[in-house]
This record gives C-alpha cells, structure tokens and sequence, in this order.
C-alpha cells in the first residue's frame, strides 16, 4: 500500500490527477479518468454516485483505507480521486492489488 500510496503521490505532483468528488465526475463525463480511487470514510452518497459513474463509463473504481487517499496526495481530508494519465493508472492499480 505504500508504495500505491507514493505513487499517487507522484500522480498528483505530476498534474496527472484531480481530486474532489466534482471533478472527478467532470473527468469522467470528458472520457478523461482512467482510474477512479475513493476513500473508505466517504458518504455512501458519494461511493454510489461515482460507483455509478464509473460503471457507466467503464472505468475501474478502487476503494482505499479510511484517510489513504487524502494523505496520499498530499490533500488530507479528500475522499475522491481520478487518475488521468493510463500508465500512472495501470501501475497504481498494480500496487494496489499486490498490496492486497
């Protein structure tokens, strides 16, 4: 999870990811996420509209521990998050389900 974590880390340094539950749906409207993370403490309101999105849109949506995604990208108290760029989202997925 660590190394998923400081990956995102550099996602986000990198201008490759948005954050915030509003733009992570204008992202997936415009075809832009790739990969859509979303924090365990998040409202059920908010894990349904952008599970429902994402189902929509066909693109993958990971849930992460409680705080995770935040800290991460250096945003604490963020709850969503869209990967923008597909090889940043391919490999976050990666460490993500080794974590596992």
């Amino acid at each position: 999870m660590n190394r998923a974590c400081n990956m995102l880390g550099l996602c986000a340094r990198a201008g490759r990811l948005v954050s915030g539950q509003q733009a992570v749906e204008t992202a997936l409207k415009a075809g832009k996420a790739k990969l859509v993370l979303v924090d365990e403490g998040a409202s059920d309101g908010t894990k349904k509209a952008l599970g429902d999105a994402c189902r929509y849109r066909g693109v993958e949506l990971i849930q992460m521990g409680e705080q995770a995604l935040g800290n991460a990208i250096g945003r604490p108290g963020r709850m969503a998050a869209a990967v923008t760029d597909a090889p940043f989202a391919e490999r976050i997925r990666q460490l993500l389900t080794q974590a596992d």
